[in-house]
């Protein structure tokens, strides 16, 4: 489309690319069909329509996770607030970098261990669907930009997620790294697609060491699993 086109999805102005693209997330429970409007220089209209396939989410028991981390006490629950918070605003970042364009690499290799969107069950108490995926690894295993982007978040102890790094792909796309037990880069760093940025761990509310990838577009939460299955396709 034209880069002087007006685009509009979920009532956010959508800003096209250089090169005539726009990018928008589509939430979990989403159940379609969308509708993106596109309003050209010339004043004519068009509207797209896209189906939304359903798919099934498994339940998953975790166990032995520290209870303290399941059903936090009154101050704990305040300092979760707090910092979830400061997450939540790092993903509002919005500017006119197309680094999301980049065909996705995997930040590691290993084992898929925990798939995004599945229900979990911790100690037997029901709790948000998984936020991203998991990848199992040895604690200190590299992990790498699995496309370019700036440094909007890094904090090495956050009480759920432990060692903690968002990095903004441009256009409101965001990857987040948690469980961390390092992080080799700072707030406001330029990364390219590769570069080692930090290290797997164990810290916050895990049973074992490994790498949570997850994506958002702004607050909307993306399977990074589709994100990766753009390399092979045109």
């Amino acid at each position: 489309m034209p880069i002087s086109s007006d685009v509009v999805y979920a009532n956010r102005k959508l800003r096209p690319t250089p090169y005539g693209s726009v990018v928008f997330g589509v939430g979990r429970d989403e159940k379609g069909p969308l509708s993106v409007d596109v309003l050209r220089a010339d004043g004519s209209r068009e509207r797209a329509t896209i189906a939304v396939t359903s798919r099934d989410w498994p339940i998953e028991n975790i166990n032995g996770v520290p209870p303290a981390t399941v059903n936090p006490p009154p101050a704990i629950a305040a300092r979760i607030k707090r910092e979830q918070a400061l997450v939540v605003a790092a993903r509002q970042r919005d500017d006119d970098r197309a680094d999301f364009a980049q065909a996705f690499l995997w930040p590691l290799q290993g084992r898929i261990s925990g798939r995004f969107g599945n229900q979990r069950i911790y100690n037997g108490t029901p709790k948000s669907p998984h936020s991203g995926m998991d990848i199992a690894a040895p604690t200190g295993t590299p992990v790498k930009a699995p496309a370019a982007g700036i440094v909007t978040f890094a904090a090495p102890d956050l009480y759920l997620t432990g060692g903690t790094l968002l990095i903004d792909h441009g256009h409101g796309v965001s990857s987040n790294f948690l469980h961390l037990s390092r992080i080799d880069v700072k707030v406001g760093d330029r990364v390219e697609q590769g570069q080692v940025v930090a290290a797997v761990g164990a810290t916050g509310r895990v049973t074992g060491p490994h790498l949570h990838w997850g994506m958002n577009w702004f607050d909307v939460r993306i399977d990074p699993l589709l994100v990766l299955e753009r390399i092979n396709k045109p």
